[in-house]
């Protein structure tokens, strides 16, 4: 059994600083995955937040056969979709807008954008189709399997592995040979 699955299973033997390691280990990634979906920081948190809720509130649910972070995920997905519904006449803030207002905070998008290549990749990871973008993220920035991949976004490896090959494709014309977006 997986760290995380063992801190679960003290958080609900009645161990409460498990369930803060928990978050402590998975905030960021689950964080980030909701924002490539809804392009809005503050409600990726709130998200999150829910999210993190639910292993609290509905303990049942979850099947310990399963990786943890793999049950997040897919639960972030949802929950992101949900909010897109919901919030289909909001105006999207992009994350270079509120970036000063982020400066206080360590979290993995600093992190990400820190050095210019980055935010280059950022910004053409940002102008590729959404599928495409949350496969490249859960395979190469939370580096999940192309199985765990599938599963998260309810696809087949196939459909994984051609999402992986269009996107580098496409990534290859938006950033060019010298490295600058077009």
């Amino acid at each position: 059994m997986e760290y995380s699955e063992n801190c679960y299973r003290r958080f609900l033997d009645g161990d409460e600083s498990a369930f803060t390691e928990i978050i402590a280990e998975h905030r960021g990634p689950v964080t980030f995955f909701i924002q490539r979906y809804v392009h809005d920081i503050c409600a990726a948190e709130d998200i999150a937040a829910d999210v993190f809720m639910e292993l609290v509130v509905h303990p049942h649910k979850y099947r310990f056969g399963t990786p943890l972070r793999t049950y997040l995920l897919v639960l972030a997905r949802s929950r992101a979709i949900d909010w897109l519904r919901r919030e289909k006449h909001r105006q999207a803030v992009p994350l270079e807008d509120v970036a000063e207002q982020l400066a206080d905070t360590k979290s993995l998008e600093d992190e990400v954008l820190r050095s210019e290549r980055s935010r280059i990749l950022h910004e053409a990871i940002g102008k590729l189709p959404p599928e495409q973008q949350a496969a490249l993220h859960l395979v190469y920035f939370d580096e999940q399997s192309y199985a765990d991949t599938a599963k998260i976004l309810h696809i087949t490896k196939k459909r994984v592995d051609h999402l992986l090959c269009r996107a580098k494709q496409s990534l290859r014309s938006i950033i060019g040979e010298d490295g600058v977006l077009n």
